[in-house]
Protein backbone atom coordinates (compact mmCIF):
# COMPACT_ATOMS: atom_id res chain seq x y z
CA UNK A 1 0.00 0.00 0.00
CA UNK A 2 1.26 3.44 -0.78
CA UNK A 3 1.51 6.12 2.32
CA UNK A 4 0.14 9.48 1.94
CA UNK A 5 2.27 11.47 3.35
CA UNK A 6 1.34 14.17 5.33
CA UNK A 7 1.52 17.89 4.18
CA UNK A 8 0.74 16.74 0.78
CA UNK A 9 -1.82 19.28 -1.22
CA UNK A 10 -2.83 20.28 -4.73
CA UNK A 11 -0.78 23.72 -5.16
CA UNK A 12 -0.02 25.45 -8.23
CA UNK A 13 3.31 25.19 -9.26
CA UNK A 14 3.80 28.36 -11.31
CA UNK A 15 3.17 30.35 -8.49
CA UNK A 16 6.36 31.75 -7.87
CA UNK A 17 4.49 33.05 -4.44
CA UNK A 18 4.58 29.22 -3.29
CA UNK A 19 7.20 28.00 -0.72
CA UNK A 20 7.46 24.65 -0.45
CA UNK A 21 7.57 22.74 3.23
CA UNK A 22 10.56 21.30 3.74
CA UNK A 23 14.14 19.83 2.27
CA UNK A 24 14.75 16.47 0.38
CA UNK A 25 17.99 15.90 -0.21
CA UNK A 26 17.42 12.54 -1.60
CA UNK A 27 14.63 12.49 -3.91
CA UNK A 28 14.73 8.29 -3.78
CA UNK A 29 14.43 8.46 0.00
CA UNK A 30 11.26 10.23 -0.96
CA UNK A 31 10.16 7.80 -3.85
CA UNK A 32 11.22 4.81 -1.46
CA UNK A 33 8.59 6.29 1.31
CA UNK A 34 5.45 6.31 -1.75
CA UNK A 35 6.81 3.26 -3.83
CA UNK A 36 7.52 -0.82 -2.79
CA UNK A 37 10.70 -0.47 -4.08
CA UNK A 38 12.09 -3.29 -2.03
CA UNK A 39 9.44 -5.52 -3.69
CA UNK A 40 11.50 -5.72 -7.30
CA UNK A 41 10.08 -3.43 -9.83
CA UNK A 42 10.62 -3.38 -13.72
CA UNK A 43 11.04 0.65 -13.74
CA UNK A 44 11.22 2.46 -16.95
CA UNK A 45 12.98 6.11 -17.07
CA UNK A 46 12.08 8.61 -19.90
CA UNK A 47 14.53 11.28 -20.29
CA UNK A 48 16.89 9.45 -18.13
CA UNK A 49 20.48 11.63 -18.11
CA UNK A 50 23.13 10.09 -16.74
CA UNK A 51 20.73 7.80 -14.40
CA UNK A 52 21.94 8.88 -11.26
CA UNK A 53 19.16 8.32 -9.01
CA UNK A 54 18.11 4.84 -10.87
CA UNK A 55 21.78 4.12 -10.57
CA UNK A 56 21.35 4.88 -6.91
CA UNK A 57 18.24 3.01 -6.97
CA UNK A 58 19.45 -0.23 -7.83
CA UNK A 59 22.45 -0.58 -5.13
CA UNK A 60 19.63 0.15 -2.74
CA UNK A 61 17.21 -2.17 -4.27
CA UNK A 62 18.79 -4.51 -6.23
CA UNK A 63 15.82 -6.39 -7.19
CA UNK A 64 14.75 -4.02 -9.62
CA UNK A 65 15.40 -3.74 -13.29
CA UNK A 66 15.58 -0.40 -14.93
CA UNK A 67 15.43 0.47 -18.60
CA UNK A 68 16.44 4.20 -19.22
CA UNK A 69 15.59 5.77 -22.23
CA UNK A 70 17.48 8.82 -23.69
CA UNK A 71 17.33 11.07 -26.83
CA UNK A 72 21.16 12.78 -26.23
CA UNK A 73 23.04 10.41 -28.30
CA UNK A 74 26.02 11.35 -26.22
CA UNK A 75 24.70 11.03 -23.00
CA UNK A 76 23.35 8.00 -24.25
CA UNK A 77 26.95 6.64 -25.46
CA UNK A 78 28.39 7.52 -21.70
CA UNK A 79 25.55 5.63 -20.04
CA UNK A 80 26.37 2.57 -22.17
CA UNK A 81 30.30 2.78 -21.55
CA UNK A 82 29.50 2.36 -17.49
CA UNK A 83 27.40 -0.64 -17.04
CA UNK A 84 25.25 -1.91 -13.86
CA UNK A 85 23.85 -4.82 -13.08
CA UNK A 86 20.02 -4.35 -13.67
CA UNK A 87 20.54 -1.15 -15.61
CA UNK A 88 19.86 -1.68 -19.82
CA UNK A 89 19.87 1.85 -21.97
CA UNK A 90 17.91 2.82 -24.90
CA UNK A 91 17.95 5.71 -27.22
CA UNK A 92 14.82 7.15 -27.75
CA UNK A 93 12.26 9.34 -26.59
CA UNK A 94 9.18 9.36 -24.38
CA UNK A 95 6.66 9.61 -27.56
CA UNK A 96 7.84 6.25 -28.70
CA UNK A 97 8.95 4.27 -26.72
CA UNK A 98 10.46 0.61 -28.38
CA UNK A 99 8.83 -1.40 -25.64
CA UNK A 100 6.05 -4.34 -25.75
CA UNK A 101 2.71 -2.87 -23.93
CA UNK A 102 2.52 -3.99 -20.03
CA UNK A 103 6.06 -4.43 -19.87
CA UNK A 104 6.78 -2.33 -16.49
CA UNK A 105 5.80 -1.66 -13.38
CA UNK A 106 6.62 1.99 -12.52
CA UNK A 107 7.66 4.75 -15.10
CA UNK A 108 10.03 7.96 -13.67
CA UNK A 109 9.97 11.77 -14.95
CA UNK A 110 12.66 13.28 -13.23
CA UNK A 111 12.63 17.01 -14.66
CA UNK A 112 12.30 15.49 -18.12
CA UNK A 113 8.69 15.91 -19.29
CA UNK A 114 9.49 19.83 -19.53
CA UNK A 115 12.08 18.55 -22.03
CA UNK A 116 9.92 16.78 -24.39
CA UNK A 117 8.55 19.00 -27.24
CA UNK A 118 5.08 20.59 -26.49
CA UNK A 119 3.25 19.27 -29.34
CA UNK A 120 4.52 15.73 -28.22
CA UNK A 121 3.57 15.95 -24.43
CA UNK A 122 0.11 13.83 -25.02
CA UNK A 123 1.76 11.32 -27.47
CA UNK A 124 4.66 11.06 -24.37
CA UNK A 125 1.92 10.58 -21.79
CA UNK A 126 -0.12 8.06 -23.50
CA UNK A 127 2.66 6.09 -24.81
CA UNK A 128 4.01 5.91 -21.18
CA UNK A 129 0.65 4.67 -19.76
CA UNK A 130 1.03 1.60 -23.24
CA UNK A 131 4.05 0.35 -21.29
CA UNK A 132 3.04 0.56 -18.02
CA UNK A 133 0.81 -2.51 -16.63
CA UNK A 134 -2.72 -2.17 -15.32
CA UNK A 135 -2.54 0.02 -11.78
CA UNK A 136 1.15 0.91 -12.87
CA UNK A 137 2.55 4.09 -11.51
CA UNK A 138 4.07 6.84 -13.44
CA UNK A 139 6.25 9.19 -10.89
CA UNK A 140 6.76 12.78 -12.41
CA UNK A 141 9.23 15.05 -11.01
CA UNK A 142 9.04 18.93 -12.07
CA UNK A 143 10.94 21.81 -10.95
CA UNK A 144 8.96 25.05 -10.15
CA UNK A 145 9.35 27.91 -11.82
CA UNK A 146 10.44 30.26 -8.54
CA UNK A 147 13.99 30.60 -6.56
CA UNK A 148 17.17 32.13 -6.89
CA UNK A 149 18.94 29.40 -8.85
CA UNK A 150 15.79 29.21 -11.41
CA UNK A 151 16.58 33.73 -11.57
CA UNK A 152 20.04 32.81 -12.70
CA UNK A 153 19.19 29.91 -15.79
CA UNK A 154 16.51 32.02 -16.95
CA UNK A 155 18.71 34.22 -17.92
CA UNK A 156 20.11 31.58 -20.81
CA UNK A 157 17.14 29.29 -20.58
CA UNK A 158 14.04 30.54 -19.36
CA UNK A 159 11.45 27.09 -18.84
CA UNK A 160 8.18 29.33 -17.46
CA UNK A 161 6.32 28.18 -20.74
CA UNK A 162 7.82 24.84 -20.87
CA UNK A 163 7.03 24.39 -17.39
CA UNK A 164 3.65 25.43 -17.23
CA UNK A 165 2.51 22.98 -20.47
CA UNK A 166 4.05 19.72 -18.74
CA UNK A 167 1.46 20.29 -16.05
CA UNK A 168 -1.10 21.28 -18.20
CA UNK A 169 -0.59 17.59 -20.32
CA UNK A 170 -0.67 15.82 -17.58
CA UNK A 171 -4.27 17.57 -16.49
CA UNK A 172 -5.27 16.52 -19.70
CA UNK A 173 -4.16 13.15 -19.34
CA UNK A 174 -6.09 12.81 -15.97
CA UNK A 175 -9.10 14.27 -17.19
CA UNK A 176 -9.44 11.39 -20.28
CA UNK A 177 -10.07 8.48 -16.98
CA UNK A 178 -6.87 6.89 -18.27
CA UNK A 179 -5.13 7.87 -14.91
CA UNK A 180 -5.76 8.59 -11.33
CA UNK A 181 -3.64 10.93 -9.05
CA UNK A 182 -2.56 8.56 -5.92
CA UNK A 183 -0.59 12.01 -4.41
CA UNK A 184 0.86 15.57 -5.15
CA UNK A 185 3.77 16.74 -3.15
CA UNK A 186 6.03 19.73 -3.02
CA UNK A 187 9.50 20.29 -1.58
CA UNK A 188 12.75 21.85 -1.92
CA UNK A 189 16.35 20.06 -2.85
CA UNK A 190 19.41 21.36 -2.31
CA UNK A 191 21.91 22.28 -5.42
CA UNK A 192 25.99 23.08 -4.93
CA UNK A 193 28.36 24.50 -7.60
CA UNK A 194 31.77 24.00 -6.29
CA UNK A 195 31.98 27.76 -8.16
CA UNK A 196 30.64 29.27 -11.81
CA UNK A 197 32.89 26.63 -13.70
CA UNK A 198 30.96 23.80 -12.60
CA UNK A 199 27.96 25.93 -12.91
CA UNK A 200 28.63 26.39 -16.54
CA UNK A 201 29.47 22.50 -16.78
CA UNK A 202 26.50 21.50 -15.56
CA UNK A 203 23.73 23.71 -16.68
CA UNK A 204 24.64 25.79 -19.75
CA UNK A 205 27.51 23.87 -21.44
CA UNK A 206 25.47 20.39 -21.42
CA UNK A 207 25.31 17.69 -24.51
CA UNK A 208 21.82 17.67 -24.71
CA UNK A 209 21.11 21.70 -25.44
CA UNK A 210 23.28 23.90 -28.12
CA UNK A 211 23.53 26.98 -25.94
CA UNK A 212 26.41 29.27 -27.47
CA UNK A 213 26.30 32.07 -25.11
CA UNK A 214 28.49 34.77 -26.21
CA UNK A 215 30.87 36.48 -23.97
CA UNK A 216 28.08 39.26 -22.94
CA UNK A 217 25.89 37.08 -21.88
CA UNK A 218 27.95 34.66 -20.51
CA UNK A 219 29.34 37.59 -18.07
CA UNK A 220 25.81 38.81 -17.19
CA UNK A 221 24.66 34.71 -15.66
CA UNK A 222 28.18 35.08 -13.74
CA UNK A 223 27.28 38.48 -12.31
CA UNK A 224 24.21 36.98 -10.88
CA UNK A 225 25.82 33.66 -9.95
CA UNK A 226 28.61 34.98 -7.76
CA UNK A 227 26.68 37.12 -5.35
CA UNK A 228 25.74 33.51 -4.45
CA UNK A 229 28.96 31.46 -3.55
CA UNK A 230 30.52 31.78 -0.18
CA UNK A 231 33.72 29.46 0.90
CA UNK A 232 32.02 26.40 -0.18
CA UNK A 233 30.90 27.18 -3.20
CA UNK A 234 26.99 28.29 -4.94
CA UNK A 235 24.58 26.42 -2.38
CA UNK A 236 20.71 26.82 -3.76
CA UNK A 237 17.56 25.25 -2.98
CA UNK A 238 15.71 23.88 -5.92
CA UNK A 239 11.38 24.38 -4.91
CA UNK A 240 9.99 20.72 -6.86
CA UNK A 241 6.71 19.43 -7.42
CA UNK A 242 5.76 15.44 -7.72
CA UNK A 243 2.64 14.01 -9.18
CA UNK A 244 2.41 10.30 -8.65
CA UNK A 245 -0.14 8.92 -10.95
CA UNK A 246 -1.63 5.05 -11.55
CA UNK A 247 -2.72 3.86 -14.63
CA UNK A 248 -6.53 2.95 -14.84
CA UNK A 249 -7.88 -0.41 -16.72
CA UNK A 250 -6.55 -2.78 -18.29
Amino acid sequence: MLRNLAGASRIDPMNTSFAPPHLVDDELDLLAQLLPLARGLDIVELGCGSARLARALLRRFPGSHVTGLEVDVRQHERNLADPQPGLNFIAAGAQAIPCPDQSFDLALMLKSLHHIPVDAMDAALAETRRVLRPQGWLYVSEPIHAGALSGITRLFNDELVVRAQAQAALDRALTSARWETVIERSFDTPVHFRDFADFERRMIDVSFAERHLDDQSRAAVRARFEPHVGADGARFTRPMYVRLLRRRGN
